[in-house]
């Protein structure tokens, strides 16, 4: 853990253009450190606990961005005002691209079972977008009201077979307490999943400050709507932080064939009881393949794959044409790239070497002078002989 040095340290729980907001750990807004807040006028007990904070440029200098999640120091906090501004930012242990944010111990991947109706395939899309960034997966089935019990169990015996243990819920009836909580308590929990399955009544049901919107299923398209715009920390009663993210229909798998087998747990099981014959094994009936194709999600994986081969010439060519591009870091974290500007293949002659040559120059047009003197000295001779 940090030291607190001249200033405070808090983890940042949203980032909009400029502005951080930034979640004072306890021990600091409980008046145990004073400093600052005596010569604001007020008592530990009154101060904010979140703080408005800017950048400071040395770090825009340095390149150093600030992401939702990320443990902040804030200098010469103004506890009446409630503002201050980010000096430090502590090294971060995991970093996510989409959402952008930083830290997150786990991820709660969230479907329902019903409006809109779960779909295998693309449940396993976001199951291999969320192995893939190695953090730790848990799954969970909302609106178990809306179905049977025979349907439930049927679903939770499948996920099983897949290699996940499900949580079965629903948060209209208020359960969400007894099944979540113990999962939840300590963590720094990215909540994700499609639009419409009930994150936002989630988190509303977690914590009820949060107050976030939630909107309907569209009843034409047969999905949810998107009602969270951008992604935000909310504190846990009993420690502990959600991250609520806009929700994706249909994420994007930028994966290599290895990758994406790896982000399966049936190829993972069987790898680790009999290696394939081949190191380059695709798994689809290659000659000594021990993977096979007796498993349920063997068409999703095989569909995937023919996703993620046919992008890689794509990809190839991106290499290519990110040689002519540099990247560039927004304020979120988000990537984008700008044209490089081509390398300097000239350089400044000095005055000194302009002085040298100016010298060789007039040495040069001497000798020829004196050549051309000679040359008129035997001429002149030619003729009088």
């Amino acid at each position: 853990m940090p030291q607190l040095g001249d200033g405070v340290w808090g983890v940042v729980v949203a980032v909009q253009a400029n502005f951080y907001q930034v979640q004072i750990e306890p021990q600091v807004s409980s008046g145990q450190r004073s400093g600052s807040t005596e010569d604001a006028g007020v008592t530990g007990l009154e101060v904010s606990r979140q703080l408005l904070c800017t950048r400071r440029s040395r770090l825009k200098k340095i390149g150093q961005q600030v992401m939702v999640g990320d443990r902040v120091r804030v200098d010469d906090p103004d506890w009446a005002g409630g503002r201050g501004a980010i000096a430090a930012v502590y090294p971060r242990q995991t970093m996510l691209d989409r959402p952008p944010m930083a830290n997150a111990d786990q991820l709660l991947l969230m479907f329902a079972l019903a409006e809109p109706e779960l779909d295998p395939q693309q449940l396993s899309r976001f199951l291999v977008k969320a192995e893939a960034t190695g953090l730790a997966v848990r799954l969970c089935l909302n609106k178990q009201d809306l179905v049977s019990l025979a349907e439930r169990q049927r679903w939770q015996a499948r996920l099983a077979q897949w290699g996940y243990e499900v949580m079965v819920m629903s948060v209209q009836a208020g359960d969400v307490l007894e099944v979540l909580k113990p999962q939840l308590q300590g963590r720094i929990t990215v909540v994700s999943g499609p639009s419409g399955v009930g994150k936002s009544s989630l988190i509303n049901q977690l914590i009820p400050e949060a107050t976030l919107r939630t909107g309907a299923v569209s009843g034409k398209l047969g999905r949810g709507r998107h009602t969270t715009r951008h992604v935000e920390l909310f504190e846990l009663p009993g420690g502990g932080f959600l991250a609520d993210t806009p929700g994706f229909n249909q994420p994007d798998l930028a994966l290599t064939p290895a990758e994406l087998g790896a982000c399966f747990p049936e190829i993972r099981q069987r790898l680790a009881q009999a290696p394939c014959q081949f190191n380059d094994c695709l798994h689809r009936d290659e000659p000594g393949c021990a993977v096979g194709a007796d498993w349920d999600r063997h068409d999703i994986y095989l569909t995937l794959l023919d996703e993620v081969l046919a992008a890689e010439p794509e990809a190839y060519h991106r290499q290519e044409r990110d040689a002519t591009l540099k990247v560039k870091m927004g304020d979120m974290g988000q990537v984008h790239h700008e044209p490089r500007l081509p390398a300097k293949t000239y350089r400044r002659v000095s005055r000194r070497r302009q002085n040298q040559t100016l010298d060789e120059l007039c040495y040069d047009l001497s000798q020829s002078v004196a050549g051309l003197d000679d040359w008129d000295d035997l001429a002149v001779d030619d003729d009088l002989g």
